[in-house]
Order: structure tokens, then C-alpha cells, then sequence
């Protein structure tokens, strides 16, 4: 029997990896949003899988709407990864509080009055500061950003939930997540300049130095894997993908690119304000078999991927347009 997952922000990224893995593997995923735009999902998932998507339509900002659709869904296990990017928050902080801060409230509050399992949730790498090392879960916060401050804020409020309620939790906290659907945020560029420079057009990725880069698929495995499996208790762990160069993410991308579209990326401005690496180890000793895409794979994928999509006449480019 399918097993019911209700998901918020499943028509991002992440999301609409996360869908694509439940729904291959026979789970009933059930989507929150208030957005009807489910191109990233067509991006990705089969079409005969779409039809076992159940779509509810609402916002996280609404505790009412929350509530009422996690208990139409039947779901146990809860994906909470609705939110808004750097930019958006540092442009209007309020909004961005009101959706990142209240809105996790609103899905928390919703989990404990019906009896959820356990409530998953994307925090950030974003809750840390600057570190020339990889950091693990024992370095304390030192967010930059009102982006990095709302989703520590998450982390304390999901502690708050399970010390009082009982109310089980993961928070993960990827980094520079890349495949076919990331089109927002700055760490989205790496990805939008391979669909850019496949249509022959010039990108220059926003920023420089090391990052984290991880695989928008192995993301949404963890999510998963910890929707499934996570011990009782509030958990934040990092989520980590392959530490490498801005100028060495061009190269690669160069190299799994046909000849007429290389040397069309160029890269520039500071580095992202978030430790360049990310220890995951604490994670992976808690979930055996996490899969890890080296960047080489998951940039051949994602570019084979957009092929197909503009070959078929189906590559969206309102994010490079």
C-alpha cells in the first residue's frame, strides 16, 4: 500500500526531486503549495507518475490551510521544505520571516496537533558563518544573512517542539544544490549557466571560490531517508556533496558540453558568505547508503537532461531569459 508523505514546496527543486524518488518507488506524495506552476516537476518526473501526485492548493502562512490539508492528506511522515531564497529575504526581511520563520511554525504546529511522526525540513548551510575549514554540527551558528537567521531560528523552534511536544524532527542543511529544476537563488547559477550554455548563450556564474556542491537527487534521498528512518528526537545535520572551485565547476561543465557551447561561462564576484565545506559524517553514520554523485555525474546528467528537454521542445528558459 502507498504510503502518504505530505510535502510543502514540492514544486521547487528539492522538491520535485523528492516527489520524483516517491513516486518511482510506489509512495503517494501529497503537495502543499500555493503556486500551480509544476514545471519543475514535468522537468523531471515520468508523466504517468504526475497522475499519482495529489496537489492540494494553500500557504504555508495559513495555519488554518496547513492544518486542514496535513489532515486530508492521511500523512504521518512530513517534508517541510517551502521557503524563500537569499535575495528575496534580504529584500524584504518581514516576508521573508513571515514565510521562512511563521510558515515552519504553521507546519510544526499542524504535525503535533494531528499526531505526525516526525516533521523534515530544510535548513541551510546558511546558519553558519565564514570558515576557511569543513564544519560539522558542532560549530555553533553564525549566520550572515536573514536567511541564515530564520532557518537557525527553525532549528531552535523544531527543539522547542520535541522538548515540549514530543515532536520528532530532522532539519538537513545542504549547500549548492545543482540539477534540472534549480533556477532560484544565487547558488542556482552553476546549473542555469549549463542550460544557457547548451543553448549557445553566454552566463557568467555570480560568484567565485569554494563551494559545497551537491546533487539536487542525493539531496532529496536524504530528505527521504530521514522522513523514513530518523530516531526520536530534534536532529540538524549537514548534507554533504563535493567540495570544489567555482573555476573548477566551469571546466567540468566545458568538458560534458558539445563544442559549440563551451567556453560561454564565465564566473566572478565574492565568494558565498558559508563555510566551503560541509561535514556530513554524523548523517551518514545515521543513514546507511545515502547515494554520493560525483560532480562529473551529476553535470553529465543534468546537461544530458536538459538535452532531452530541448530536443523535445519542452527546456524552460524563463530563468535565463
Amino acid at each position: 500500500m502507498a504510503t502518504p508523505y505530505f510535502m510543502t514546496g514540492a514544486l521547487g527543486c528539492i522538491g520535485a526531486w523528492v516527489v520524483k524518488a516517491l513516486v518511482e518507488r510506489g509512495d503517494r506524495p501529497v503537495v502543499f503549495d500555493q503556486s500551480r506552476d509544476h514545471r519543475r516537476l514535468e522537468a523531471i518526473v515520468d508523466p504517468a507518475d504526475l497522475a499519482r501526485i495529489t496537489f492540494l492548493q494553500g500557504d504555508v502562512t495559513d495555519g488554518a490551510a496547513v492544518r486542514d490539508a496535513l489532515e486530508a492528506s492521511g500523512a504521518k511522515r512530513v517534508i517541510h521544505l517551502a521557503g524563500l531564497q537569499v535575495p528575496t529575504c534580504r529584500a524584504d526581511p518581514p516576508r521573508g520571516g513571515l514565510v521562512n520563520v511563521v510558515g515552519t511554525l504553521h507546519v510544526f504546529e499542524a504535525a503535533r496537533a494531528l499526531g505526525a511522526d516526525r516533521v523534515v525540513y530544510a535548513s541551510s548551510a546558511a546558519v553558519f558563518g565564514l570558515s576557511d575549514e569543513a564544519v560539522d554540527e558542532s560549530v555553533a551558528p553564525a549566520p550572515l544573512t536573514h536567511y541564515g537567521v530564520f532557518k537557525q531560528a527553525n532549528e531552535g523552534n523544531a527543539r522547542i517542539y520535541f522538548r515540549d511536544n514530543g515532536l520528532s524532527s530532522v532539519g538537513l542543511r545542504p549547500f549548492s544544490v545543482y540539477g534540472v529544476g534549480r533556477d532560484a537563488g544565487i547558488t542556482s547559477d552553476p546549473t542555469r549557466a549549463m542550460k544557457a550554455a547548451l543553448l549557445g548563450r553566454r552566463f557568467d556564474i555570480r560568484f567565485s571560490g569554494v563551494t559545497d556542491f551537491i546533487y539536487a537527487a542525493d539531496t532529496a534521498a536524504a530528505f527521504i531517508a530521514c522522513a523514513d528512518e530518523a530516531p526520536e528526537g530534534a536532529h540538524v545535520f549537514n548534507v554533504h556533496g563535493e567540495t570544489i572551485d567555482v573555476a573548477s565547476i566551469v571546466s567540468r561543465i566545458d568538458a560534458h558540453l558539445p563544442g559549440p557551447s563551451r567556453g560561454l561561462i564565465g564566473f566572478g564576484g565574492p565568494p558565498i558568505p558559508m563555510p566551503p565545506s560541509l561535514d556530513d559524517t554524523a548523517l551518514r553514520a545515521l543513514v546507511a547508503g545515502l547515494p554520493k554523485t560525483s560532480a562529473d555525474e551529476g553535470i553529465a546528467e543534468t546537461i544530458r537532461r536538459f538535452a532531452e528537454l530541448r530536443d523535445a521542445g519542452r527546456l524552460d528558459t524563463s530563468d535565463i531569459d
